[in-house]
């Protein structure tokens, strides 16, 4: 167990900096990502998890390796976007301004990066990760994986306590629903803590759904 977390915490971490620098390349200053406060994304984490157990019979075919890494980082990506929108009613990215995309949920952009991903990782990142846990005693990896895995829960409570009062003072600032309305509520958000702010830079296409009584 405590190498699974392990496969999940490294490529949750590395999902965030690749996130981070990608977004800050496009904004041009330093631009974090992610739900959580901590330097991790764990959908990245899901994903590598998914490849690295579900997909061995796939190892020996670079192709098929690649389609179904496609097929599975895709339906993870919608699924997560489905699930974060029911659960916090705000849609926290949207890719409808690319040619291809499905709901906005995924796009096939990301969809292709996740087919790329799946490569580098089975033949590449999994080999040299799990090859330096063999040179650590293993008592003392225990230990750091309890430590990481205690910062992370904590991360996981902290950070949904924290959206849950973004979304009840958005919904409270909520006049109507239009364009103006939705960019006004997150003015008012990010002059009220530092944690919102960085939620808002994080998504900056976040939106809040808010149905009226006619819908």
């Amino acid at each position: 167990m405590f190498r699974v977390f392990y496969i999940f915490i490294i490529y949750a971490i590395m999902g965030w900096l690749m996130e981070v620098a990608i977004v800050s390349v496009k904004k041009r200053k330093i631009t974090a990502r992610g739900f959580l406060i901590g330097p991790w994304c764990p959908i990245y984490g899901f994903g590598a998890l998914f490849i690295t157990f579900l997909l061995k019979k796939y190892y020996e075919d670079p192709i098929v390796l690649f389609i179904m890494s496609f097929l599975l980082g895709t339906i993870l990506e919608y699924i997560t976007s489905y699930l974060m929108e029911k659960l916090f009613h705000a849609r926290w990215w949207d890719y409808s301004d690319h040619r291809f995309h499905i709901n906005g949920r995924v796009s096939l952009t990301t969809s292709l990066g996740f087919g790329a991903l799946g490569l580098i990782l089975v033949y590449f990142f999994n080999p040299f990760f799990l090859k330096i846990i063999k040179n650590i005693p293993t008592i003392i990896f225990n230990i750091i994986m309890i430590i990481v895995f205690v910062i992370f829960i904590v991360d996981i409570v902290t950070s949904y306590v924290i959206i849950s009062n973004l979304k009840k003072e958005g919904y409270s600032n909520i006049k109507d629903i239009t364009e103006k309305a939705n960019e006004e509520v997150k003015r008012v958000l990010r002059n009220k803590s530092i944690f919102n702010r960085r939620l808002l830079n994080a998504f900056p296409h976040l939106k809040f759904i808010i149905k009226d009584k006619k819908n």
